[in-house]
C-alpha cells in the first residue's frame, strides 16, 4: 500500500494547495514574484519578499476590517455622512514566524477600532507563540529561545517577553494538576528525576516525582508531579491527600523505590494498599558496589530471589547467593535485600500475570529518561512550579509528536510502521486482563464493584 492510499488526508492537503498553486500561477498572479526570484532577491529577511506578502495580507485584513467598524469602503464620496471616519495609521512592529514586520495600523476618529487580526497590545502572531512554547517544551532555556529567533528568522524578542509567554501555560497546568480522578486505580507506579532548582540564595538538588495510575482498562495516566520541598513523611503526607481529595479512594498496589516517609503516608491514606518496592531499582541498588565484569552473574544469581515461588523459597535463595562466591565478595549486595526484605517480599505473594505488570516502575522510566533529555541543557530552574510547567509541557509534546508520527503511518502494512507508540500517557498495559482477572481473586471485595 502506497504513502498516497494511506494517508487520506494528506493527499488532499497536497491536491487543495496545488490546486490553488495552479489557479495562482495560470491568473499570472505570481509572475512579478517569480521574476523577482529569478533576479536574485531574498525570500526571508527583512527584505525578503515572504515578509512584505505576509505584510500586505495582514494590512489589506485590517483595512477591511476598519471598513467594517466605520461603515464605509476607502474612498468613498459619502464618507462625512457617517458617525466614525478613518483617521490615518500608527506603525507598529509585529514579531512574526518569518521575522519582525512592519505594519501600518488604521485608525479611527473615536478611537473604537479594536482589530481583531491584530489585537491592541499584541506584538506577535499566535503562530509565534506557539513557536515559542514548543522550543521550551523541547528543554531550550528562554535566552536559547531569544538567541535563536534572532538568529534564525530575526525576531528580537526579550527574555521578559518570553518569559511572559511561557507562563500563559501555567493556568493550563495548574487546571491539570488538580483535575479530579478516579475512584480507584490497581497499580500506581512512581518514579523521580533530580533537577536543580534556585532555593533562597543557592541552587540544590530537588526531586521531582511523577505518579503515572493505571485505571481499571489498564489505561495509563500520569496523576501528577510534585517537586519534593521537604523531607519525608510530611512532603508525601500531603501528595496522598492532594490524590485523595481529587477523588482517589483506594489503590491497591504502589510500587515505587525505597522513599522514606512514603509508606507510611501511603498507609494513611489507604489503610489497605499494598507499598510495593521497585525490583529493578533493587537490582541496581545491590550493584551499586559490584565490579562491571561481575554484575551480569551477580543480576543473574539474584533473578533466583524474585522468581521465586514464594517467601520461603526466596530466602533460601538470597542464603545461597550469600553463602556463594559472589555474595562473599558482594556482601553490600546481600545486606540491600535484607534492608529491603520487608517491602520487596508482598510482590512474592503474586501470581506471574500480576507480577510482570508490578515488577518494575518501568512504565515511567522510559519517560523519565526522555524528560531528562530536556532537563539536562538547563542550570537550574527558578522555582518549583517551574520544573512542574516544563515536565508537563515537555510530556504534552512528546505524546503529540508521536501521535503526528502514527498517524502519517496511519493504514501502513505493521511491518512499515515506525512510529513509537504512546510513551505513558494513554498507553495500555501489557497483559493487563490476565493482571485483572488475579487481582479480582487477590482483592475481590476492593475490585470486583469496579468491574
Amino acid at each position: 500500500m502506497t504513502m498516497t492510499k494511506s494517508n487520506p488526508d494528506r493527499e488532499q492537503r497536497r491536491r487543495q494547495q496545488k490546486e490553488i498553486a495552479d489557479q495562482l500561477k495560470a491568473s499570472g498572479a505570481l509572475d512579478d514574484i517569480f521574476a523577482k526570484i529569478d533576479a536574485g532577491e531574498a525570500l526571508t529577511g527583512d527584505q525578503g519578499l515572504i515578509g512584505g506578502m505576509l505584510k500586505a495580507a495582514l494590512e489589506r485584513g485590517l483595512d477591511a476590517e476598519l471598513t467594517e467598524h466605520v461603515g464605509y469602503d476607502r474612498g468613498d464620496t459619502e464618507a462625512s455622512l457617517y458617525e466614525n471616519s478613518r483617521n490615518g495609521t500608527s506603525q507598529k512592529t509585529i514579531g512574526t514566524e518569518i521575522g519582525d514586520v512592519e505594519l501600518s495600523i488604521p485608525r479611527d476618529r473615536n478611537g473604537t477600532f479594536s482589530p481583531m487580526l491584530v489585537p491592541k497590545g499584541s506584538r506577535r502572531l499566535d503562530g509565534l507563540d506557539g513557536m515559542i512554547i514548543s522550543l521550551y517544551a523541547g528543554g531550550m532555556t528562554q535566552r536559547d529561545i531569544q538567541h535563536h529567533l534572532a538568529s534564525t528568522i530575526g525576531t528580537e524578542i526579550s527574555h521578559e517577553t518570553i518569559s511572559k509567554i511561557t507562563d500563559q501555560i501555567s493556568d493550563e497546568v495548574l487546571a491539570w494538576q488538580q483535575r479530579p480522578l478516579e475512584a480507584l486505580y490497581p497499580v500506581i507506579y512512581l518514579d523521580a528525576i533530580i533537577v536543580k532548582v534556585r532555593d533562597g540564595g543557592h541552587v540544590r538538588n530537588k526531586a521531582a516525582h511523577i505518579a503515572v495510575g493505571v485505571d481499571m482498562d489498564g489505561i495509563k495516566h500520569v496523576l501528577g508531579i510534585w517537586v519534593q520541598a521537604t523531607e519525608g513523611a510530611k512532603f508525601w503526607a500531603s501528595v496522598c491527600a492532594e490524590l485523595a481529595n481529587r477523588g482517589v479512594k483506594d489503590v491497591l498496589i504502589v510500587c515505587c523505590d525505597g522513599l522514606t516517609g512514603f509508606p507510611e503516608a501511603v498507609e494513611a491514606t489507604w489503610m489497605e494498599a499494598t507499598v510495593q518496592t521497585c525490583v529493578v531499582h533493587l537490582i541496581r541498588a545491590a550493584n551499586r558496589f559490584v565490579s562491571y565484569k561481575d554484575r551480569r552473574a551477580v543480576s543473574q544469581s539474584l533473578k533466583t530471589i524474585y522468581e521465586a515461588a514464594n517467601v520461603d523459597a526466596a530466602l533460601s535463595a538470597l542464603d545461597a547467593f550469600e553463602q556463594s562466591q559472589l555474595g562473599a565478595r558482594y556482601p553490600s549486595a546481600v545486606k540491600t535485600f535484607r534492608d529491603a526484605w520487608e517491602r520487596f517480599t508482598p510482590f512474592l505473594a503474586f501470581p506471574p500475570e500480576l507480577r510482570r505488570v508490578i515488577y518494575t516502575t518501568n512504565s515511567i522510566e522510559s519517560l523519565n529518561f526522555q524528560l531528562r533529555k530536556v532537563t539536562k541543557n538547563r542550570g537550574h530552574f527558578p522555582n518549583d512550579q517551574a520544573v512542574v510547567k516544563l515536565l508537563w509541557l515537555a510530556i504534552c509534546n512528546i505524546e503529540d509528536k508521536r501521535a503526528r508520527e502514527r498517524e502519517k503511518e496511519r493504514g501502513l502494512p505493521s511491518q512499515q510502521r515506525k512510529a513509537e507508540g504512546r510513551l505513558v500517557e494513554g498507553q495500555v498495559t501489557t497483559h493487563w486482563k490476565q493482571a485483572l482477572q488475579q487481582l479480582s481473586l487477590v482483592y475481590p471485595d476492593r475490585i470486583n464493584r469496579h468491574l
